[in-house]
């Protein structure tokens, strides 16, 4: 779920607060990550006074204005890092996470992108943007990953938007939901609108006018739209409270088709914008047998056979199956490669020939610095991308 807090916690928030964890019991997100979080005193807060214990909270790093925040359950998930990638204006959070009962990576990017109409704001936005398709870009292929947050466009024709769904380099973004039009006082996507909740100000200072503009959303990679280790669940994109009924209306104007009034109201004295979640699937690990007869198995996988986190060698084990009537034949071409968390490819471990059976491959970085780093296999049409720590 990403949800727009305003301006948290300097915002009334003790009187928020009460609505912030109605809101957030009702969806029970596995991941949460809130935009306009102003500080570390903020990030407490909200995870102590909001949440209940089965979240953590990720590192925060205090930037310039507001920033973004990241609260995990931490029985499903292990938090890796936050990076910011930096822009004229607010930092992008790049926040790294691994589901524990298969160990893939899932890298989820925050933006807060430059508020306000008008062809300067325009620009400013696709700024932002290009700095983030910077790094995208550079990640390995069939990468999971996606972007939430509030992008403050107005409609799918602004050239950030266009530049992130800009197909010409591999990090591109796909909307889930696919829709890809003027958003902005358009009654044809009033059920997917997110600002504003409110039709006049309130103490908090938020936004008003009622619902007409779809600012917050997830986007997600190539990799999460198609059938593979994490994949977006078809229709559960939802813009949590809206009706279809709000199209410029205040939220506390009840009944609400979709919620409680109870819910309804929280939405609206929470935040002036409305919170967005989807689902995903994550398929589990499947281990691969030692004993000789199992070698030759019927999938592919590929992972740590240990350790991880490691300090400075690994072994890696992967499966090359014997199917039958597939492009995978004896002798195919297999591909083992290491790239860094920007997409840098650092060696090749394996590039030849090898028929199907399970193998092992040691991995040495002594020379190389602690970091997250990725393990890629390619060989014939089956491509995944895992994730390893080194901590020295």
């Amino acid at each position: 779920m990403t949800y727009n807090v305003l301006n948290y916690p300097s915002k009334i928030s003790a009187t928020r607060n009460p609505y912030f964890t109605k809101v957030i019991e009702a969806v029970n997100p596995d991941i949460l990550i809130v935009q306009e979080m102003e500080s570390i005193t903020g990030v407490t807060m909200f995870h102590e006074d909001v949440l209940d214990s089965s979240y953590s909270a990720g590192a925060f790093i205090n930037g310039n204005d507001t920033d973004n925040a990241l609260f995990y359950k931490d029985s499903l998930f292990d938090f890796i890092d936050n990076t910011p990638i930096k822009t004229a204006l607010l930092d992008i959070a790049q926040l790294t996470l691994v589901y524990k009962n298969s160990g893939d990576t899932l890298i989820i990017y925050s933006a807060h992108l430059k508020a306000s109409d008008g062809a300067t704001n325009e620009q400013k936005r696709l700024a932002e943007v290009n700095n983030l398709r910077a790094v995208t870009d550079k990640l390995p292929p069939n990468m999971n990953y996606m972007l939430v947050g509030d992008f403050n466009f107005y409609n799918s024709t602004e050239p950030g938007f266009q530049k992130l769904l800009d197909k010409t380099n591999p990090g591109y973004f796909l909307d889930p939901i696919n829709k890809i039009a003027n958003w902005h006082n358009n009654s044809i996507y009033r059920s997917i609108h997110t600002q504003s909740t409110r039709l006049t100000s309130l103490s908090d200072e938020g936004s008003t006018g009622g619902l007409d503009d779809r600012f917050d959303m997830i986007l997600v990679s190539q990799a999460v739209i198609d059938s593979g280790s994490i994949t977006y669940l078809p229709n559960s994109y939802t813009t949590f409270g809206n009706d279809g009924n709000h199209f410029n209306r205040a939220l506390i104007e009840l009944p609400n088709a979709t919620v409680s009034n109870d819910i309804a109201t929280a939405l609206y004295y929470a935040s002036d914008h409305l919170p967005v979640y989807a689902d995903f699937v994550i398929q589990p690990l499947t281990s691969v047998k030692n004993n000789e007869s199992e070698l030759i198995k019927d999938d592919f996988e590929l992972f740590q056979n240990y350790p991880n986190p490691f300090n400075p060698t690994t072994v890696i084990k992967y499966t090359i199956p014997n199917i039958v009537n597939t492009n995978i034949s004896f002798g195919s071409k297999a591909e083992l490669k290491i790239f860094d968390v920007l997409g840098r490819e650092i060696k090749t471990l394996v590039n030849q020939s090898q028929k199907p059976g399970t193998y092992e491959v040691q991995f040495d970085a002594s020379e190389l610095s602690s970091g997250i780093y990725f393990y890629t296999l390619k060989t014939g049409s089956f491509y995944s991308t895992k994730k390893m720590l080194l901590i020295k």
